[in-house]
């Protein structure tokens, strides 16, 4: 089974029948405490080693700072710049700025194959924006959450063929399978999806590498 975004250490990764896949980026959280060059040496330096790395987890937050700080626009799109030099897929982060998002990586596309849109919870009038991005769309553990009404509204508006789950933790195997199956179980109730459909669907992510 697929799960889409899940930490180890340093690195973001995304699993599919077992074969993980590692993105290499600075979060937002830390954009205050970071040089960008240096940040980005970094980043380009791991993504460039490894042919099946991508981009990620970079973007904008809200969640923590009342507004969007001009250290984490610099950061974020320093870290795009290098996805476009490099062709890598992107994993996305955007807590209660996710319009904001798209709007920074509209310049990108094509030079940026593909997005994954991690831990999306907007209203569902993105949605179109981000398929025309060639996003795909991670849903995680809100979904469990019966009193999570408009959420689970919102999973069911994305397409089946932009569809994903993820557990978003650095939990130990055991813990987190149990917990992406619960998670793939409901989201299947809500859209139908099978779990041949979400591992293709990360396929479809996936297969966008270009190594210069």
């Amino acid at each position: 089974m697929t799960n889409a975004h899940y930490h180890r250490g340093d690195a973001t990764l995304i699993s599919v029948r077992g074969i993980e896949h590692r993105f290499w980026g600075v979060h937002p959280w830390a954009a205050d405490g970071v040089s960008v060059a240096d940040a980005v040496d970094r980043v380009r330096e791991a993504v460039r080693a490894d042919a099946t790395a991508g981009v990620g987890e970079i973007g904008l937050d809200r969640l923590r700072t009342r507004t969007v700080t001009p250290a984490q626009r610099q950061l974020f799109e320093a870290q795009l710049r290098v996805a476009a030099e490099l062709r890598r897929p992107v994993v996305l982060h955007g807590a209660k700025c996710w319009g904001d998002v798209v709007k920074t990586v509209r310049p990108f596309v094509p030079a940026i194959p593909s997005f994954l849109f991690h831990g999306f919870s907007r209203s569902g009038g993105l949605i179109p924006e981000i398929v025309e991005l060639n996003g795909f769309v991670s849903v995680g553990k809100a979904v469990l959450n019966d009193h999570a009404v408009n959420y689970r509204k919102l999973v069911a508006q994305i397409p089946r063929d932009r569809l994903l789950v993820e557990t978003d933790d650095d939990a130990e195997p055991e813990v987190r399978d149990l917990l992406l199956a619960n998670i793939w179980a409901k989201t299947a109730e809500l859209t139908g999806i099978t779990e041949a459909e979400l591992d293709a669907n990360a396929d479809a992510f996936l297969r966008t590498f270009d190594t210069p």
